[in-house]
Parts: C-alpha cells; structure tokens; sequence
C-alpha cells in the first residue's frame, strides 16, 4: 500500500519498451514456411511420379505441408533460448531494471 492520502501517482502507468525484432527473428517464419512448401513438393513430386495421378499428388502435398510445419514449429518450441535470448526475456520481463 501507499502513504496515507497518497495520490498514488506513477503506479500502474508503465510505459512499454517497443524493441525492433532482429532481422533473424522476422525471417524465421518465413524460413520454416519455405522449408515446409519444399518438402511438401518433394512429397507431392513422389507420389505424382508413383501415381500419375494429380490430385492425390495434391491431396499428399497439403498434408505433408501441415505436417511438417506443425512439426517444425514443435520442435523450435522445444529448443532452449541461448544466453542472449535468455537476457532478452529477462529484459522484457522486468522493463524498469534490476
């Protein structure tokens, strides 16, 4: 609590950091998109060439698609951040210092 008949001026009015994302964390997105249209290509290529048949080779690039991007993104999740990304939360965590 504040003083007694205190205005309570300066709580609760932070003003939030704006900090500019690297270039390597704006592109990272896009990276795991291409990575996951190259191979769900690759997956649709096969099954074009084993089938001859056009839209199965489109139904088995979609999935391999999702799938790939839903495990891509499992697994950037389970990475642990690095020291500067651990500095990098702890900034933005606690924006007023230590």
């Amino acid at each position: 609590m504040g003083p007694p008949g205190g205005s309570g001026v300066g709580r609760g009015k932070r003003q939030p950091i704006v900090v500019k994302p690297s270039r390597k964390d704006r592109t990272k997105p896009v990276e795991l998109l291409v990575l996951s249209a190259v191979m769900a290509v690759f997956t649709g290529l096969i099954v074009l060439m084993a089938t001859r048949d056009i839209v199965l080779s489109v139904i088995f690039l979609g999935i391999a698609f999702i799938v790939v991007l839903v495990v891509l993104a499992m697994l950037v999740l389970a990475v642990r951040p690095d020291g500067d990304e651990l500095t990098d939360l702890d900034e933005q965590n606690h924006p007023g210092g230590h």
